[in-house]
Parts: C-alpha cells; sequence; structure tokens
C-alpha cells in the first residue's frame, strides 16, 4: 500500500528559509574569498579598461583576509610589476581605485612623461600601430579633451603589453627615482596624463590591496537614467568587451 505523508508547511516555509540563508552565506564567502565585482568609473586606465567597464576581481590570488577586514589569514604574495589591481585609496579608504603596479619593493621609478624606467633600465615602448582603433573605443568626453592631442604607445612592463594614451604638450607628473619601500607599491594608470596616482599622493600599503583585475563582463556605453544609473542600458551594450581579459 503506498504510504501518503501529510504535507508540513511549517517544514517547506523553513526548509525555503534554510536553503535561502545557505544561498547567501555561499555567495558572500565567494564574494569575501575569491571573487566580486566592480565598475570602473573614470578615465584613468584607459585604453585598457573604459568607463563602465564591470570587471571582476581576483580576490585570492595574493592571500586570505578576514571578512570585513584588512587582516590576513594567508598572506600568499604581493602583486608583481605589469599587474592591475584594485585597492584601498591610502588618503580615503572608503574609496576603491583601480591602477597598474609599476614597482615593487626595492624598485626604483623614473617617469620623465612619456618613458618609463626601473632601476635605471627603460621599459620596452614603441608607437601603437593601433592608434586610431584604441582611440576610437572612446569619445572626447571621456578624454576630457579632443583626441588628436592624445598619442597612443604600447608598453611591455614585465611581460604585461598594454597601451598607454599620452597627452601632448601636458605636464606629465615626473617622477625620478622614486625609491618603493617595503611592503608598498608604486601604481600609475595607463591614461598616464589623467590619472591620480602614486606621482601624486606617494604608495600603496600591502594592506590595502583587494585583488587583481581579471576581465571584463559586462560594459556599455551608457547606463539607465535616475536612480538606476549603476545599471547598464540594455541599448548601449559593448558587445566586443564581453570577457576582455586584463593585460
Amino acid at each position: 500500500m503506498t504510504q501518503k505523508f501529510a504535507h508540513d508547511k511549517r517544514g517547506s516555509l523553513f526548509g525555503g528559509i534554510g536553503s535561502l540563508l545557505v544561498a547567501v552565506v555561499v555567495a558572500l564567502a565567494i564574494r569575501w574569498l575569491f571573487f566580486e565585482a566592480y565598475v570602473i568609473p573614470s578615465g584613468s586606465m584607459l585604453p585598457s579598461l573604459l568607463i563602465q567597464d564591470h570587471i571582476f576581481v581576483n580576490k585570492l590570488i595574493y592571500g586570505l583576509r578576514v571578512p570585513f577586514s584588512k587582516q590576513w589569514v594567508a598572506h600568499f604574495r604581493l602583486p608583481v610589476k605589469g599587474e592591475v589591481i584594485v585597492f584601498r585609496f591610502p588618503e580615503d579608504e572608503s574609496t576603491f581605485f583601480i591602477k597598474r603596479v609599476i614597482g615593487v619593493p626595492g624598485d626604483k621609478v623614473s617617469w620623465d612623461g612619456n618613458q618609463l624606467a626601473i632601476n635605471g633600465e627603460k621599459i620596452p615602448t614603441e608607437p601603437n600601430s593601433r592608434k586610431d582603433y584604441f582611440l576610437g573605443l572612446v569619445s572626447e568626453q571621456d578624454l576630457n579633451g579632443p583626441k588628436d592631442v592624445y598619442d597612443v604607445f604600447r608598453e611591455d612592463l614585465n611581460h604585461h603589453p598594454h597601451p598607454i594614451f599620452i597627452k601632448k604638450d601636458a605636464f606629465h607628473y615626473p617622477a625620478e627615482n622614486v625609491e618603493i619601500p617595503p611592503n608598498a607599491l608604486y601604481v600609475m594608470g595607463d591614461n598616464r596624463d589623467n590619472s591620480n596616482d602614486s606621482r601624486m599622493w606617494g604608495f600603496v600599503p600591502a594592506d590595502n590591496i583587494l585583488g587583481r583585475a581579471t576581465f571584463v563582463w559586462l560594459s556599455c556605453d551608457k547606463t539607465l537614467p535616475g536612480i538606476a544609473s549603476f545599471i547598464c542600458d540594455p541599448l548601449h551594450i559593448r558587445w566586443s568587451r564581453f570577457f576582455h581579459q586584463v593585460q
């Protein structure tokens, strides 16, 4: 004889709540330990990263932290030169910045407005043959000026080739033999003349590092108006940016 089981509504309710709580805990654990999503708000990393690029950041690559704190449970390594990192801005730790690592502890960094040198060695830099392509990715509003005043170069820092923007006839915020102290990093934006970085405010403490930028998972030219301004407008998606690797 087939057994019939009484339907317990309370059991179903508590089971559903329990499943939801488990899902929330798993989602938060993934965010705390492994990956977190960020949105690029400014043009300091143009043309490598565009405004309204949505990126995933690998938080585990450099170590494991106590949730909601800067305390390391296990610290695996510091970022290396050429990697793009997200970190807490040293002058306001409620703000997150994204920049490229230029110097690590013990390095001496120089920048004359066109040429980067580390420990006296010039970093390979050459005019970028895809200049028109990279300038075509951005608007003059994003650049804060006409496109024809920008040069595009290809810089290869520690086997991390990437394009950089340099504005002609601009003040280039130089650096001269700046020595990087222990447990700190020197960072710069790829949009070299429109970036608030180590040339202005100094070093990034190792404890402020949040993770390494890995790839773009969503990108758009425009967002929705009003209170939904953080959401991409589906009519203005940059489909070609999907799964774009951050070099």
